[in-house]
């Protein structure tokens, strides 16, 4: 399938069925942990990137093709940010339509200032937007977002979403050691988000490769920070258990192409998952896989990961690394 993908275990969503509106990787910001690689070039232009007809038809024919049970979340998500493509509003609603699964939205939180996008979510399940910092300075170095997706308009957003939409709002906050760990960075993300009341805030850490060679997850000072001082609202979401479901078609590497464009995938994992749909021919599906030209092996900690060819990761000596820590 081009569109639609899994279903894939998913930190907070169980057993997650993606469905990608957009190329890779059109996204308004340049998260220095990105699991999909830098944003070259950064795009804030609303479109219909992929045919809306197109997207719904393969949604409902995976739906019809797995099992009760089998999928616990439709999930809006993919490579980049999904409410750039103009038709997501009328997408849920028809995805909807046609299943009993809950829907999720897991954007940047970016386009939350404009009206029209948050009719778009409004009838979503389940809306996941992220806050990874509490300043403008931070909030650029981190996100390192497109000049008009300022921090004034985040925290905008956030509060006159929250104050329309009576799904559920989780936020999430990507820590990450030495950046936005420290009291002074933690206490100024809780003073935007006390206000704005979000149902959840969740806590992820950076396990997939990130853009950027520095970005390494907090240790466990940081984490007992970051607990303690966003409240109780605040959980640490730890990392997913799960299948990954290559079955998505005629192809295997097709279906791992599929899912590697979208969501990386640690070597153990992949050899898991092949185990499981290619049993006898892991390996060989391996060797196929590198050959083919479309995925590449990225390095990180000393984890090897696979991803897309053509994404943006650079090397130790090409990663831009942080300035000064700034709350």
């Amino acid at each position: 399938m081009q569109y639609v993908y899994g279903p894939i275990p998913s930190r907070r969503l169980g057993q997650s069925l993606g469905i990608d509106l957009i190329p890779l990787k059109t996204c308004n910001w340049n998260c220095v942990y990105c699991q999909l690689g830098r944003s070259v070039p950064l795009i804030n232009e609303r479109k219909e990137y992929t045919p809306r007809a197109e997207v719904l038809a393969e949604a409902r024919a995976a739906l019809a093709a797995h099992p009760a049970g089998a999928i616990d979340w439709v999930s809006f998500v993919g490579s980049g940010e999904p409410t750039l493509h103009s038709g997501i509003g009328w997408l849920i609603r028809e995805v909807q339509a046609g299943t009993d699964r809950p829907v999720a939205v897991i954007t940047n939180g970016s386009l939350l200032h404009l009206p029209e996008v948050r009719r778009d979510l409004a009838t979503a399940d389940a809306v996941l937007p992220t806050l990874d910092a509490g300043t403008p300075e931070l909030y650029r170095r981190l996100n390192r977002p497109h000049p008009d997706v300022t921090f004034e308009r985040i925290v905008e957003g956030l509060a006159t979403f929250r104050a329309e939409y009576t799904g559920r709002l989780w936020v999430e906050v990507m820590l990450i050691r030495g950046a936005n760990d420290t009291e002074e960075a933690l206490e100024a993300i809780a003073a935007v988000l006390r206000p704005i009341g979000p149902d959840a805030i969740h806590i992820n850490l950076p396990i997939r490769p990130p853009a950027e060679t520095w970005v390494e997850p907090p240790d466990a000072a940081g984490l007992e920070r970051a607990t303690r001082i966003l409240g109780g609202l605040a959980q640490v979401v730890q990392p997913a258990q799960g299948v990954f479901d290559l079955s998505g078609g005629p192809d295997l590497i097709d279906a791992i192409v599929g899912v590697i464009t979208r969501h990386p995938m640690r070597q153990d994992e992949l050899e898991r998952a092949l185990a499981r749909w290619a049993p006898g021919h892991v390996r060989q599906a391996l060797a196929e896989l590198a050959d083919s030209g479309r995925a590449q092996k990225v390095e990180r900690h000393g984890v090897r990961f696979w991803g897309l060819a053509h994404a943006h990761f650079p090397d130790e000596a090409h990663s831009a690394r942080p300035g000064p820590r700034t709350a």
